[in-house]
């Protein structure tokens, strides 16, 4: 999975369990000295998604695993992750504006450039998608002979849900419980049981008990995560105007009447303003930062953005001071929720988690 939000090894798990520092350390030195044998020989260097790709499969081959699911890093088509022949599935989730200046300015562009993951005679779950995306899609899996299988979207149904997780029905499938917040979370996790169904079906052996603990057991750090509940303090790498909407819907839903203070802070070549209008108008108060990457848009340019739609806007120097302030102004019934970019969020969980560990 990409990016980390703490630490590197991350984003190598088995069974939930990060990959050793040792054997990190190992596996990477190792490529370093392949890195080398490339360079002697006039070959470019890998990025650091390469060689930490590198070192996933390296592992998951040590440890002789059985199903591997990777995530792609950006796009499809040229990910690193995409020189694996013949996966057993591939799986397309919903393709919304994103990494323009990489992958295209139309989401027909975006679209073709996802759809390189679909393999020669092999087999693609697609989740719902905007008409012109899908004839994309369409095309590419008819071009590669791929059985290609829709995700069934519109069969969710939310029983129960809370800042402890939801419960909800689909296909023939009740009471599922889930951990992560959000409708768009339980359309996830039924694109996951469509996933397992299709797996079974080729032959791999996953029953329904395995199909309900595995979603129970799911956590995804960083997704309208829930670090604190007195005041609520929430935690989303929402990075582009679907994921805030996304967002957006979920905070309506689960806290309709109250304050709401947001930490917000972006990548300069993200939609930002469709980001701050999004939000705008249920905010209380935004504090803007600006988060450690190059790429980072400066908190002051977003806090005069923002001051359009929003006049209680103030810009922290830190992300700590930016943390401190708003818990620190915050009744036990308010409502905190920092997004904008997964670039933060790890330093964020640490702060809450060090500085105001009752509160956690």
């Amino acid at each position: 999975i990409s990016p980390s939000l703490v630490s590197l090894t991350e984003r190598i798990a088995i069974n939930g369990r990060e990959i050793g520092q040792g054997d990190f350390t190992r596996i990477i030195e190792d490529i370093k000295s392949k890195i080398d044998v490339m360079l002697s020989r006039g070959v470019g260097h890998p990025t650091e998604f390469e060689i930490i790709t590198a070192a996933a499969f390296q592992y998951y081959y040590e440890k002789a695993c059985d199903l591997v699911v990777l995530e792609v890093g950006l796009g499809g088509r040229l990910d690193s992750t995409n020189v694996i022949e013949r996966p057993l599935l591939s799986v397309i989730t919903p393709i919304s504006w994103d990494h323009m200046n990489f992958l295209g300015d139309t989401l027909e562009k975006i679209a073709y450039e996802k759809a390189g993951i679909i393999k020669e005679k092999g087999q693609v779950l697609v989740s719902p998608q905007q008409e012109s995306v899908l004839a994309v899609l369409k095309a590419e899996a008819e071009k590669k002979k791929a059985c290609l299988h829709m995700g069934c979207g519109d069969g969710v149904k939310i029983i129960e849900y809370g800042l402890d997780g939801q419960v909800f029905d689909y296909k023939g499938y009740k009471s599922l419980e889930i951990r992560l917040l959000g409708d768009h979370q339980a359309d996830n996790a039924a694109l996951a049981i469509d996933a397992a169904e299709i797996l079974k079906a080729e032959g791999i052996a996953i029953t329904e008990e395995n199909i309900r603990a595995g979603l129970k057991r799911t956590r995804w750090p960083g997704r309208i995560e829930v670090l604190s509940k007195a005041p609520v303090f929430i935690a989303d790498g929402a990075h582009n105007p679907e994921k805030v909407q996304a967002l957006k819907n979920a905070l309506l839903k689960y806290f309709p009447g109250n304050r709401k203070t947001f930490i917000m802070g972006v990548l300069a070549d993200k939609d930002y303003e469709t980001m701050v209008k999004e939000m705008a108008s249920m905010a209380d108060r935004f504090i803007a930062i600006t988060p450690a990457s190059p790429r980072a848009l400066p908190a002051e340019k977003l806090a005069n953005y923002i001051k359009f739609y929003c006049k209680n806007v103030s810009v922290s120097d830190t992300i700590e001071h930016a943390v401190v302030n708003s818990l620190q102004n915050a009744t036990s019934d308010d409502v905190i929720c920092a997004f904008g970019s997964l670039s933060f969020i790890g330093e964020i969980k640490e702060i809450i988690s060090s500085r105001f560990n009752k509160r956690c």
